[in-house]
């Protein structure tokens, strides 16, 4: 079984940043925005644009493991943007959602969505959330962490008032549904850390920037 090899670093002429100073979220992710915003904590916004639904048709072909998947794929994202970021520390992240075996994408519609919710339903699954921090175009740290989400039995007439309620911001989540609102009415148990659900194990990410010197102590 073979897996990705390591993205191949790009030439581009690059800003020169302090090194160690500079933070630069690799990610259209409004979540993961949020999530520094919400921590005081500037960042720059540079999303890598790479096609991850063709990555992981390919990965799935070749049976990868999801939490091999996420790594790459938050590690491919690092690197790209960091070509552009010399000097900066740049985080790049994905999320894998696993029930049984099977890994779930994010919905491309609402019926989607709904599908996703009904396969959910009365069941576990996992959400394996990666990040990877480049400098100078090459890996300098990485983590993954997982968290396991049960879902209760709910009827399909709450699905569709939840998606109505809800409306299509729950495309942009894997798993159809958001924690912080009004997703966690789906859930009868939740075990792992809240920022590992949103796809940012944000916590471990401070303190390796604390020691890069990035954050105070």
């Amino acid at each position: 079984m073979s897996t990705p090899a390591s993205p191949s670093p790009e030439t581009a002429a690059a800003p020169v940043l302090p090194a160690g100073r500079a933070i630069v979220l690799a990610s259209g992710s409004l979540t993961r925005r949020r999530m520094f915003e919400a921590a005081g904590i500037p960042v720059a916004i540079d999303p890598p644009n790479v096609d991850e639904a063709e990555l992981k048709r390919s990965m799935l072909a070749e049976r990868v493991a999801p939490r091999d998947m996420a790594d790459f794929l938050a590690e491919l994202k690092a690197m790209k943007v960091s070509q552009r970021w010399r000097g900066a520390l740049v985080i790049g992240a994905d999320q894998i959602l696993v029930q049984n075996g099977v890994v779930f994408d994010k919905p491309a519609d609402m019926a989607h969505a709904r599908a996703h919710l009904q396969a959910f339903r009365g069941r576990a699954h996992e959400l394996i959330s990666a990040v990877v921090i480049c400098e100078n175009g090459a890996p300098v740290w990485r983590h993954i962490a997982s968290a396991t989400l049960e879902m209760r039995p709910y009827t399909d007439d709450f699905i569709d008032a939840y998606l109505a309620a809800a409306g299509e911001v729950v495309l942009s989540s894997v798993g159809a549904y958001q924690v912080e609102g009004l997703g966690l009415q789906l859930f009868n148990r939740i075990a792992g850390d809240h920022f590992t659900i949103q796809g940012l194990p944000l916590l471990a990410v401070l303190d390796y920037l604390r020691i890069r010197g990035a954050l105070g102590t």
